[in-house]
C-alpha cells in the first residue's frame, strides 16, 4: 500500500511521521484547531501521543492518515480516511490545513488525491465526510474535492455546550473526477 501520493507538482501528501512532532504542536496551537483532535494536543508529549495514534490506527487498518506537505517539506495539513469498513467499503474522509495554508486549496487539492488513494488502494467504494452547518469554508474544500451534498444532520456535535448541525457529503468510487 502506497504511502505516499503526489497531489501535484508542489504539495503530496505522506504518511506522517515521528519526526513531525513540532510541527504537529505547531499546528494544533492555533485556537481554530483546538477541536480537531479528541485529546487536546497542547504540548510536544501530546503531539507524539497524536503520531503515534495516527501509526497505530494506519497499522491496524482501521485509518490512514496524511501529512500534507509542499515541496519544502513543509506540513501544510492532514488529510485521513477513518472509521474503515472493508464490509461496506466506505470510510470518514477529515482534514484540516495550518493557517497559512487556508485559502489556497490545499485541502480540497488534499482531499481530491486522498478519495482516489482510498478507492484505489483500500478498494473503497463510498467516502463521507460532514462539517459544521456554520462553516462554509470547510464546505467549499467538500464541494471542490467533488463532495456531493447530502442533507444535514440536527445537532450532532456539541461543542463546549452548543449543538451543531452537520451537513453530510458524499463522493463514490463511480463519481467523475474533479478537473
Amino acid at each position: 500500500m502506497r504511502d505516499r501520493s503526489e497531489v501535484s507538482a508542489d504539495l503530496c501528501l505522506r504518511r506522517w511521521s515521528s519526526q513531525d512532532a513540532q510541527a504537529v504542536s505547531d499546528a494544533f496551537a492555533d485556537p481554530e484547531m483546538r477541536r480537531q483532535s479528541g485529546e487536546p494536543v497542547t504540548s510536544m508529549d501530546a503531539a507524539r501521543r497524536w503520531l503515534a495514534a495516527q501509526a497505530d490506527q494506519w497499522a491496524s487498518g482501521a485509518a490512514f492518515a496524511f501529512a500534507v506537505v509542499d515541496g519544502t517539506g513543509t506540513v501544510l495539513g492532514n488529510a485521513a480516511v477513518s472509521a474503515v469498513n472493508q464490509r461496506h467499503k466506505t470510510g470518514w474522509v477529515s482534514y484540516w490545513t495550518t493557517a497559512p495554508a487556508r485559502g489556497r486549496g490545499v485541502a480540497s487539492r488534499a482531499c481530491q488525491t486522498l478519495a482516489r488513494w482510498s478507492f484505489d488502494e483500500l478498494g473503497l467504494f463510498r467516502l463521507e465526510l460532514g462539517h459544521r452547518v456554520n462553516n462554509p469554508a470547510s464546505c467549499r474544500v467538500a464541494l471542490a474535492a467533488g463532495f456531493t451534498t447530502e442533507g444535514v444532520e440536527r445537532q450532532k456535535l456539541e461543542y463546549d455546550g452548543v449543538r451543531y448541525d452537520v451537513e453530510r457529503h458524499a463522493r463514490l468510487a463511480t463519481d467523475e473526477e474533479v478537473t
